[in-house]
């Protein structure tokens, strides 16, 4: 029987799998309820006991998966409280050494991310909150389902994000560095204090965002992936004060009044900038950062409200070094960075988040116009 590789676990019996949760029951009881309950009719899931794999790799135990027609796969298990990005890289790596067996990462609650890397190194999972991929061959079996997206309420620790000003500045300071890197360098560069800069990393070192060495220092950057969590953990509609109007003769009309205004702070974001790099199609929404309340700047710049076809969208910021990092253009107009307008697309409306991925691909090919 060939059976896949899906998964990898630690040497040693896993403490965690005899381990008692809140509820009374073990984790692997748990899991293996929440597997019965996705089985197709007439199959059957059940534990063996723990036994060591081939090449001294051991796994915390040893599911059976049974057929109608009673043919059979085993599949090692890797059971633990938690399991972060960064050990989905691990384990993936290690798969290899148990060649024909494959296996199931077995955890509590287990985030998008990390399910994410689970599926790019073709490994299968289950959390007991639903979240559920199991996949073999032979007997044929397919099961995906989604459960919870957040850590549940009485988790082992609270949530944490790249969401504030802080941390913003954090994201932009690694994404304009050229690595290594060390915390103090960083923190002087995002002008920030040190401590806060090391508990940072050690979130995206968590999430396999950044990778660093045996001193602490960041040997590298995933700038792709570091700019998609920063726009899922602040998104544009937390950025600050915003609102919707109308400029009913068109954009071009509203971005020769921006070049012209001579006493509002602003930088163009969104599709406006994109377009200047990697165009998808004509905008259709500028948006617009302003250092003013957005029914000001509105005045300002002759808008109307609207709460219905609009094309103009005001946003006042939190953090001021969305100006700060601004430039003006060969054509006269302010324009944002464009690590804050890929972040800023990739949680806009309508093709928005498209448009956003096509200027990451751009970003990555070319690094010198954008960087530093």
């Amino acid at each position: 029987m060939n059976l896949p590789l899906m998964l990898l676990l630690r040497p040693a019996c896993n403490e965690v799998v005899m381990g008692i949760l809140s509820d009374g029951t073990s984790l692997t009881q748990r899991g293996l309820k929440v597997l019965e309950e996705r089985l197709p009719p007439r199959w059957r899931a059940a534990w063996k006991k723990l036994a060591r794999a081939k090449n001294d790799v051991w796994y915390d135990g040893m599911l059976r998966i049974t057929a109608p027609d009673r043919r059979s796969a085993s599949i090692a298990v890797e059971a633990k409280s938690r399991i972060e990005p960064r050990d989905a890289l691990r384990i993936a790596g290690l798969a290899v050494r148990l060649e024909n067996t494959p296996l199931l990462v077995l955890s509590p609650f287990l985030s998008e991310a990390t399910r994410d890397r689970l599926r790019e190194a073709s490994l299968n999972w289950i959390d007991l909150t639903g979240n559920v991929r199991l996949v073999l061959p032979d007997p044929g079996l397919f099961i995906e389902t989604e459960g919870a997206s957040k850590q549940p309420a009485g988790g082992e620790r609270p949530a944490r994000s790249l969401k504030g000003v802080s941390a913003g500045t954090i994201v932009r300071a690694l994404l304009a560095v050229s690595p290594p890197v060390g915390v103090r360098e960083l923190a002087q560069t995002a002008g920030t204090d040190a401590g806060y800069v090391s508990r940072v990393l050690e979130l995206l070192n968590d999430a396999a965002l950044v990778e660093r060495g045996p001193r602490g220092r960041v040997d590298r950057v995933d700038r792709a992936r570091l700019l998609r969590r920063w726009a899922a953990d602040a998104p544009l509609e937390k950025r600050g004060e915003q609102a919707m109007f109308l400029e009913p003769r068109g954009l071009s009309v509203l971005v020769e009044r921006l070049k012209s205004t001579g006493t509002l702070r602003y930088a163009v974001t969104g599709s406006l900038t994109a377009q200047r790099w990697a165009p998808v199609a004509p905008p259709r929404l500028a948006q617009v950062y302003v250092d003013a309340a957005p029914p000001d700047a509105a005045a300002r710049l002759e808008l109307r409200p609207t709460e219905s076809g609009a094309n103009v969208q005001l946003i006042r910021p939190r953090d001021d070094a969305v100006f700060r990092e601004s430039k003006v253009g060969d054509d006269g107009l302010t324009y944002a960075s464009l690590v804050q307008v890929a972040a800023d697309l990739l949680t806009s409306p309508g093709r928005g988040p498209a448009e956003g991925e096509e200027l990451l691909r751009w970003m990555a090919e070319r690094e010198e116009p954008w960087r530093g």
